[in-house]
């Protein structure tokens, strides 16, 4: 099965994005590899590919090793194939007869419907597409697979199947897997490894566990260095004395001494550790407030496919100030057209019956893709032009929320998913709603991203409805649970009760 190696491995762009990093991928290791966005995990599992050269140092893998990487996009190129084709053209033309065989049983593993398989990879899901590229990698036998950012675009069904295959399936073979889903990195990793600029850390745990235990390392360091400092201007100061006395009175053994005093400090100095800061940029939320004791009242409400087919029907729903109702099914079953439902009658572009809204309702709002973001404005002239703060005050904002001057003046369509995200999130805070509607909103945001948005969430007691994959994201701040199935809406204590019943088809009761 063989083994990868990293000795002392550095990569340098416009900023380091790690250095003197060493470290073997062998058999059996599930290593989480965890990091801000755009900190370096891709190009860290492109180095171990063999797609990039570190600039420093070496990534040695062993002779006839067979490495697979799933990149987060599907290449063009396959676009137009179906799922099965694209499957088998990861084998050379002269093999794809002999090979599907294993194609089938590939996408058996993968739980793939007859229907899929012959369909347009284009005309998939994103979850599917996801999948397609694992079961491509898959299909070819590698001796280690390495993973980026695996879980976008999966619904919950898709992500817990992919658990399992993970656990299951996938045996011995060594992984590296790039997420930012805190309970996938639980289920399917052993090793957590904290991507960082200066000096990365790895523990031989899962995430969570891993998270404590880097907490501690980083208070520790903490303390050490400013002991050290403490010991350095004391050495420094008592150096500085001695010299002075020393040339005063004209004393060779106190020049002398002051010299060691001198030498021990920038030793002290030398060993000091850099202490790693989060700069993931700022996420804040507001709440207006507002008297309302109801702010949304749905009653005998038809939710529909935009073809007009019907989805699910609301009996009765009040939502009440302060209430985070979290939207739960499977893909498909019309959480985010409810959404959209909603959203259109609070911006008054329709009145639906059955839908009141208390007039003191201001909405914030955020769909998947940010695709309410203007994509042809720069960052700079959105929040400019839609907020009227002053450009001083617009600039300072941005870069409050990660946006160096740089990136200000590109057109927003330049922007990678996290940066879309963190902006639509800005845009969001400056809107101070009192009610927010937002439909997957941790979506491409990196793990300090997300557990700034829930604190944001919880500490501004903002009335919402969320829909959301992000399992921690879910517990942390829902309070209502509305599970969707069967083209029913039905309240549940905790999401648990819809987690367990995922794979059987029913909810209990």
């Amino acid at each position: 099965m063989g083994s990868i190696s990293l000795r002392n491995a550095t990569f340098l762009a416009q900023t380091t994005l790690f250095q003197d990093l060493t470290l073997v991928v062998g058999e059996r290791d599930r290593i989480g590899l965890v990091a801000g966005n755009g900190a370096g995990k891709s190009t860290l599992l492109k180095c171990l590919a063999g797609l990039l050269e570190p600039t420093h140092g070496e990534i040695v893998r062993s002779r006839g090793m067979r490495v697979a990487f799933i990149e987060q996009d599907m290449p063009e190129a396959l676009l137009d194939l179906s799922l099965h084709d694209a499957v088998s053209s990861a084998f050379p033309p002269a093999e794809r007869d002999h090979q599907e065989w294993r194609v089938h049983v590939v996408l058996d593993e993968f739980e793939t419907p007859p229907d899929l398989r012959e369909r347009p990879v284009r005309l998939l899901s994103g979850g599917w597409q996801r999948l397609a590229l694992i079961a491509r990698a898959w299909v070819t036998e590698p001796d280690a697979l390495l993973l980026d950012e695996p879980t976008n675009h999966l619904d919950l069904e898709k992500l817990l199947l992919l658990e399992r295959w993970i656990a299951n399936a996938a045996g011995s073979i060594p992984m590296v897997i790039a997420s930012h889903d805190r309970d996938f990195l639980d289920a399917c990793t052993t090793k957590t490894l904290f991507l960082r600029p200066d000096a990365s850390v790895m523990f031989s745990h899962p995430y969570r566990r891993a998270r404590d235990l880097l907490a501690d390392h980083d208070a520790t360091l903490a303390s050490k260095n400013e002991k050290d400092l403490r010991e350095i201007k004391k050495l420094r100061q008592n150096a500085g004395e001695l010299r002075n006395v020393g040339i005063n009175s004209g004393s060779d053994l106190l020049l002398s001494k002051a010299k060691q005093l001198t030498k021990r400090a920038a030793a002290l100095e030398e060993g000091l550790q850099a202490l790693h800061k989060e700069r993931p940029g700022e996420i804040r939320l507001v709440n207006r407030g507002t008297h309302a004791k109801v702010l949304v009242t749905l009653e005998n409400v038809a939710v529909q496919k935009p073809d007009g087919g019907r989805l699910f029907e609301i009996p009765k729903l009040e939502i009440a100030q302060g209430e985070r109702i979290v939207l739960l099914g499977r893909n498909g079953v019309g959480k985010s057209q409810l959404i959209r439902l909603l959203h259109r009658t609070m911006t008054g572009g329709s009145e639906i019956p059955g839908i009141r809204i208390s007039p003191s309702v201001v909405l914030g709002y955020t769909d998947q893709d940010m695709a309410q973001l203007p994509v042809k404005q720069t960052a700079h002239d959105f929040i400019l032009s839609a907020f009227r703060l002053g450009d001083q005050r617009s600039r300072a904002l941005l870069a409050g929320a990660g946006f160096p001057i740089e990136k200000q003046t590109m057109p927003i369509a330049k922007f990678s998913p996290g940066q879309k995200a963190r902006l639509g999130l800005l845009a969001l805070r400056l809107a101070e709603p009192n009610f927010y509607l937002m439909d997957e909103p941790t979506n491409h945001v990196d793990i300090p991203g997300r557990e700034m948005l829930e604190n944001e969430i919880l500490a501004s007691e903002a009335t919402s409805i969320l829909v959301s994959h992000d399992r921690s994201f879910v517990k942390t701040v829902g309070t209502r649970f509305l599970v969707i199935e069967g083209r029913r809406i039905k309240e549940v204590d905790t999401p648990e009760v819809f987690y367990r019943t995922m794979g059987t088809g029913a909810l209990p009761g």
